[in-house]
């Protein structure tokens, strides 16, 4: 097993690598963020009018016709919002070093535009499924967009990449990191957690569209809010601290050697790799996995979605998994002697629990809201794995897909976390290659979409559609 790891390690060392993947996900992100006129930035007040303005707890049951925005937008951010928030930003900085966050904060800036992009084609290229549901996804903006032999290629192994990245491996990796909280916090078996999780999953699936969007615009908000508001009340405790975090997050990305006596290890190359990779673990933006969601979204113009879709990876990278970063560094955890010491989990239950919340409530609180934010994403990964499956398969493979997902959450219940961060790294990667060539082969809509917008012209799919096919990279 660990010749495997290894291997693994060795692959993604190259696919996350300065010239593959770093340079692919921040240059598309750059090149719409200037082609789109930094509209992260002036599409923000936008976004952020449209997810308070939408906000809702009791709101209809997704149906046929899709969801409604807010539903779409909570669905998206309980996929992002979950392990890689958590764990993902405790095993950046232990493995990249505490520059690994500044990489990680950049990646998500020029993200969303990338996000604003993928959320927009999808909502262009969506269509209905054989029962009528309004579905879509880069599939569907892959082989609709691109067309011909190469558009049904790229499309097929988007849709493979993303079954076998979400739906199988990065569910191990939530199921995995929720097991081991609940063992430091409760002493809970990890495989008895495991067949927990996996029978609540069973139940969920077996609900379908109507009870993912449902729990999504229930959980997510309540346990985002409480996780932010526990994790301030620490950073004021810390507040000494914090411009200390700050001066070594922006010194150690330019000489990781600079964090704790040099103890890290770390090259700039490896900061980057480590802060790039979990962010895009944590907010997706380029994966090709929340515009997914956002297809669904009943709204009158896809910029409208697009707009949300730059807050999802705010709330996501500048929010919570910031309250992630700030708590654990500003705790003083890490031990320079030997930063190996607590990792994963247990690094973020040990930093809620030094200086506020005492050793059993900060155990047990992390793991709760781990659950939460875990369980949120699994449900939702598996919704768009089953998309992809239905384009790929048809609807009767769905019940083999529950099937293995239900086994691969609980087998990532019981697998060594580094093997599991690793398989999913690797397959994460593969989604992104498909998506992001599409996205920029069909860059012109994007950039006629929001010209077309701003402008306050009316909305007719079927002349982008056109449009696409005239003018297409």
């Amino acid at each position: 097993m660990e010749l495997f790891t290894d291997l693994v390690s060795k692959i993604n060392s190259f696919v996350w690598g300065p010239y593959f993947l770093i340079a692919l996900l921040c240059g598309t992100g750059l090149y719409f963020t200037i082609r789109l006129k930094f509209v992260q930035i002036f599409k923000f007040k936008d976004g952020w009018n449209r997810l308070f303005g939408s906000f809702s707890l009791h709101g209809e049951a997704a149906g046929k016709h899709g969801m409604s925005s807010f539903q779409a937008v909570a669905t998206a951010v309980a996929a992002q919002v979950g392990t890689g928030n958590l764990v993902g930003a405790s095993t950046a900085i232990i493995m990249g070093g505490p520059g690994a966050i500044f990489w990680m904060w950049c990646a998500a800036f020029l993200g969303m535009a990338t996000n604003f992009a993928e959320i927009c084609l999808a909502q262009v290229y969506r269509t209905k499924d054989n029962s009528g549901h309004t579905i879509g996804g880069p599939a569907f903006y892959i082989s609709r967009g691109l067309g011909g032999k190469m558009g049904k290629i790229l499309a097929a192994f988007f849709a493979l990449a993303i079954i076998l990245a979400l739906g199988c491996m990065g569910n191990m990796v939530q199921a995995n990191s929720i097991s081991d909280g609940f063992a430091g916090a409760f002493g809970v078996p990890q495989w008895l957690m495991g067949v927990i999780l996996a029978i609540i999953c069973a139940v969920v699936f077996i609900g379908g569209v109507k009870t993912i969007a449902r729990v999504a615009e229930k959980v997510v908000p309540l346990m985002a809010i409480l996780y932010v508001f526990v994790g301030l009340v620490i950073m004021c405790v810390n507040f000494k601290e914090i411009p200390g975090v700050i001066s070594i997050i922006f010194e150690a990305a330019f000489d990781p050697s600079a964090a704790w006596g040099g103890a890290v290890g770390a090259s700039i190359a490896t900061a980057m790799r480590y802060g790039i990779a979990r962010g895009l673990f944590s907010n997706e933006a380029g994966m090709g996995s929340t515009p997914h969601a956002h297809a669904a979204a009943q709204v009158k113009h896809p910029v409208e979605q697009g707009v949300l879709g730059i807050m999802s990876v705010f709330v996501d990278t500048f929010v919570v998994l910031n309250i992630t970063v700030f708590v654990v560094l500003s705790s003083n955890v890490i031990d320079p002697g030997n930063i190996h010491a607590l990792g994963g989990i247990t690094l973020v239950q040990e930093a809620f629990s030094s200086h506020l919340l005492g050793h059993t409530l900060g155990y047990s609180f992390v793991a709760i809201c781990l659950f939460f934010f875990a369980f949120t994403t699994i449900i939702g990964w598996y919704y768009f794995a089953e998309i992809n499956v239905r384009y790929l398969f048809g609807p009767k493979a769905v019940k083999i897909l529950q099937i293995l997902v239900v086994v691969f959450v609980f087998m990532g219940s019981l697998l060594k976390i580094k093997l599991v961060w690793e398989l999913s790294d690797l397959f994460n990667g593969l989604m992104v290659i498909p998506n992001l060539i599409a996205v920029l082969i069909l860059s012109p809509i994007v950039v006629k979409l929001l010209k077309d917008y701003n402008d306050k012209k009316d909305y007719d799919v079927k002349d982008y559609i056109r449009y696409g096919k005239q003018n297409s990279l």
